[in-house]
């Protein structure tokens, strides 16, 4: 039987945080005649808040930053159990998708705290700089109206995921023991980006591309801010894919 309320925390520790709880409400509104149960979206900021939650969205911002206030408030270990021992559903998006990675190149591992649950290695901010900034048309089949409505990916000095990793077998916080999916690609180097269309893949392959979204067991991550656009469709599919069927 599913619970009567789900809660879908967005770690509210810095970067868009509130345009994504925004979507969830949206979504949640949308699907409202549709999901056995009520979905609530809420603010985290502490080990207490967390425990409130049934999914988490880590969003957008700074990963260093992001990363030191969850070392200062205490939240590092309870997010790591909360991905990788509870394995409750979590989506990382752009600095997100960082802190859920195994490795992350282009950085001080001292100034980040990874949290794992993704078996990948990502480079950050592959596009360059916030003046390099841009947004492209996702063509993403699992989204409902896709063939007419493309997904609109904003890239904001965007990690990419360079490399997808062997799981660890040594790890006392092993990451799912399901592999790594790659939900999007770009087909080719971004120079004009405005102008490429992403396409969409369900299964690991040896295309060319950088890869910009991935999922494995219980945790999503993607390179675009999904929560810069009023389209919730991406957080719709991520309540009904991710969310609810670990409810269930």
């Amino acid at each position: 039987m599913q619970p009567t309320t789900t809660t879908v925390g967005v770690l509210a520790l810095q970067g868009g945080f509130s345009e994504h709880v925004d979507l969830v409400r949206s979504a949640a509104a949308q699907l409202a005649d549709s999901l056995p149960t009520t979905v609530t979206a809420v603010e985290v900021r502490t080990p207490d808040d967390l425990t409130r939650c049934d999914a988490l969205i880590i969003p957008g911002g700074e990963s260093a930053t992001i990363s030191l206030i969850a070392r200062r408030t205490g939240l590092v270990e309870p997010l790591r159990e909360f991905v990788n021992v509870l394995k409750k559903p979590t989506w990382g998006t752009c600095a997100g998708l960082i802190l859920l990675s195994k490795e992350a190149k282009a950085a001080k591992q001292s100034d980040l705290a990874l949290i794992g649950g993704l078996d990948v290695c990502v480079h950050r901010n592959h596009f360059g700089r916030q003046f390099d900034s841009f947004t492209a048309p996702l063509d993403l089949p699992f989204l409902p109206d896709s063939a007419t409505k493309p997904f609109v990916g904003f890239f904001i000095r965007a990690p990419i995921v360079e490399e997808v990793l062997r799981p660890s077998t040594t790890s006392d916080k092993p990451s799912s023991t399901e592999g790594v999916t790659i939900v999007a690609r770009l087909p080719d180097h971004l120079n004009g980006a405005k102008n490429k269309t992403i396409t969409s893949e369900v299964v690991v392959s040896g295309a060319a591309g950088d890869i910009v979204a991935v999922r494995q067991g219980n945790v999503l991550g993607t390179s675009f801010h999904p929560e810069l656009t009023p389209d919730a469709r991406m957080h719709a599919w991520f309540l009904q894919e991710f969310v609810l069927k670990s409810r269930a």
